[in-house]
């Protein structure tokens, strides 16, 4: 019998607005036994992910909500330390939905093999984990970027933004980034190679767009919606693409979600605003993941993590998405 404990967030109640600890159960309890065809993993680090605040609320969406009382679910990065099943050993370290807790216990699919040996394990939740996979497929296979296109990228400094807007560079685009605040705006210039960044809070957005946009924007790459959304929609170029990758800016929201009052710059324009979800492209990960690490290794993507450290500050530790505070993908140390 197992003498470890095992500390979990799980979920208590559906928030309203912001999530808060109030929201979530804290509790330790001793770690469960594995079955045949089981492993048990030991967590080192989670992704915490703007898309959390979505399972967290009841109603259709493109994955289950989470269920009250279930453990708080988030990908993360961890070693297995027991092992009842064929294709995983002990030691080996591994990717997946592990959820927000010191130990998974469970069945491995879904799980997938990493190796700590060639990049640090929170690169693998970062540009070689989802947010990485989320960059590489919305803006090649949704947003379809050409040489010389003008692209912009709204919550640019974020896990996303700054991948996919390496991406863009590396296939020939210019490249704009929108974040918040002058040193956000200065890390993608000078680390990550924008040729040029609006600072939302502190300039004129419309303004900026036309400073740095003065032909249109030709891709659209949206991770915040709201006011941000509506004012790029205005600067659309003749058959444009807009991807909605996320909305930050509305998921914390009491009323209604703020819908794009400009949306007829789509017609004008022929543009064209497409949803898009990463578990769409799941079938192409390896080949995204092969595609990276090598742009990795020669130094022409640039992973960047914020890492905190204690599952036991997840609450607040998650908050800091929504409220600017993280620079580049935040990740929690277990």
């Amino acid at each position: 019998m197992s003498t470890l404990n095992n500390r979990q967030f799980l979920l208590a109640r559906r928030p309203t607005g912001a999530a808060s600890r109030d929201d979530f159960t804290f509790q330790t309890v001793p770690l469960a036994e594995i079955a045949p065809g089981q492993v048990q993993v030991k967590n080192e680090y989670l992704s915490l992910d703007p898309a959390m605040r979505g399972w967290m609320n009841e109603g259709k969406s493109y994955i289950a909500p989470v269920g009250l009382g279930e453990v708080m679910r988030a990908l993360g990065v961890g070693r297995i330390i027991e092992s009842q099943h064929p294709s995983f050993a002990v030691g080996d370290y591994v990717q997946g939905v592990l959820g927000v807790q010191d130990y998974f216990v469970g069945d491995p699919k879904g799980l997938h093999k990493v190796d700590p040996t060639l990049l640090p394990l929170p690169v693998y939740l970062a540009a070689l984990g989802m947010t990485g996979m989320s960059a590489y497929f919305a803006l090649l296979e949704v947003g379809q970027p050409k040489p010389g296109d003008t692209v912009v990228i709204s919550g640019a400094a974020g896990a996303v933004g700054s991948v996919a807007g390496q991406i863009a560079k590396i296939k020939g685009c210019r490249v704009i980034g929108i974040a918040g605040g002058q040193e956000k705006c200065k890390t993608l210039v000078e680390a990550f190679g924008f040729d040029g960044a609006i600072d939302y809070k502190n300039e004129d957005l419309h303004a900026a767009l036309k400073r740095e946009c003065p032909k249109g924007v030709d891709l659209f790459f949206d991770n915040v919606g709201g006011d941000v959304l509506d004012a790029v929609l205005t600067r659309l170029a003749f058959k444009a693409r807009v991807v909605i990758c996320g909305a930050i800016s509305q998921y914390n929201n009491k009323e209604a979600v703020k819908g794009p009052a400009n949306y007829l710059s789509l017609l004008v324009n022929r543009a064209r605003m497409e949803g898009f979800v990463v578990m769409d492209h799941a079938e192409h990960f390896g080949k995204a993941g092969r595609e990276m690490a090598g742009w990795l290794a020669q130094g022409k993507l640039k992973s960047k993590e914020h890492v905190v450290e204690g599952l036991e500050t997840f609450p607040e530790t998650l908050q800091m998405l929504f409220n600017g505070e993280n620079h580049g993908k935040l990740v929690l140390k277990v």
